[in-house]
């Protein structure tokens, strides 16, 4: 098949431009270069293999977009600006590249009869993950007021009594409830494609991406992950500071599952009914906490143990971590990569 990979030369992209040519399919690797997510666009373009169609353009552009759809079967999006950015300044950029660019593709792709899609979303539509009261079963706490973060009260209470909860896995049927601008950007992308799947006929997985590390990740930028700063700070010989307690429960996935899931994601496009639209948790299923990477790489590098500064950001949720079972059954994914082999190679001077 003809696949059509926007955000290409990303940390993401470029990995899933891989897989799919591993798996026998050809590629049209479409990136805007931005400055802001890549410091050395000559650096980022070299990640495409030589004799992969490139456009450099940005998903914004219909005129572009609409040019690299000719003779596509498949779009896999990962155009976007990622994290929680800087502050509200960074509103207007985010709704351009992950809402407005969104829109301009579905348009395109419904002009062109391109009926498949794999969108990369994010764990972040969720807001806070799944809670249990022992007196009022599932609940969904609301936002972690400022007051009760800056006195150290990280964990949100029953909202109905008031009593610690006991965080679990959440599934895909969950709520969504973004909780920042970047989350409400990724939520809005889920709300239209799966709007254009119905409109046109099409077939949309909603991936929803969980804390992805490996090599490639973004780093020394507002947006990097948790993982990149960490490291960055190791091999400088600073200890990775970690907010609130290091209890905060993430669920990291290697980069190269992600991939991985895309592929799988390609095949159920092709078999799933006109205008549906479905999304599937992609996490490795264990969940672990920040502190403990923290400490995972601080071994790893044989550097400096982490420090927990109590700090925090008003935007974060507290835990989120995912239930990976409709992947595994329904599209027969597997997680490849051990936490400990995934670190290992992370810390790796070379990557």
């Amino acid at each position: 098949m003809r696949i059509l990979v926007t955000g290409a030369a990303g940390f993401i992209g470029s990995h899933v431009v891989e897989a799919l040519l591993a798996a026998g399919h050809d590629v049209i690797a479409y990136d805007a270069l931005l400055p802001a997510v890549h410091p050395d666009p000559r650096r980022a373009r070299a990640r495409i293999p030589s004799g992969v169609e490139f456009v450099h353009a940005d998903v914004i552009d219909p005129v572009a977009v609409a040019t690299a759809l000719r003779g596509v079967d498949v779009v896999c999006h990962h155009a976007a600006m990622v994290g929680l950015g800087v502050d509200l300044d960074d509103a207007p950029q985010y709704a351009s590249r992950n809402d407005l660019g969104t829109a301009v593709l579905l348009a395109a792709m419904a002009r062109a009869s391109v009926s498949r899609l794999v969108l990369a979303s994010s764990m972040v539509v969720y807001g806070e993950g799944r809670y249990d009261c022992a007196r009022h079963g599932r609940v969904a706490p609301g936002p972690r007021a400022a007051v009760d973060l800056a006195a150290g009260r990280f964990e949100p209470p029953c909202p109905h009594c008031g009593a610690p909860l006991g965080p679990g896995l959440v599934d895909e049927d969950t709520a969504l409830d973004p909780r920042n601008v970047y989350a409400a950007t990724k939520a809005a992308q889920e709300f239209l494609a799966t709007a254009w799947a119905r409109a046109a006929a099409g077939t949309v997985a909603l991936l929803r991406y969980h804390n992805v590390y490996g090599p490639r990740m973004p780093r020394d930028t507002p947006y990097a992950g948790v993982a990149a700063i960490f490291r960055s700070a190791l091999r400088s010989g600073r200890p990775p500071l970690v907010f609130e307690d290091g209890g905060q429960r993430r669920d990291f996935v290697h980069v190269r599952d992600v991939a991985s899931a895309n592929v799988a994601a390609i095949e159920w496009t092709g078999k799933a009914d006109p205008g549906a639209g479905r999304a599937f948790n992609v996490g490795s299923g264990t969940p672990r906490t920040v502190g403990d990477l923290a400490a995972g790489l601080s071994a790893a590098t044989g550097g400096p143990a982490p420090v927990v500064t109590g700090d925090y950001r008003l935007g974060d949720v507290r835990h989120v971590t995912a239930s990976n079972l409709r992947l595994r059954t329904e599209l027969g994914w597997r997680p490849a990569v051990t936490f400990a082999a995934g670190l290992a190679e992370f810390v790796d001077p070379a990557q």
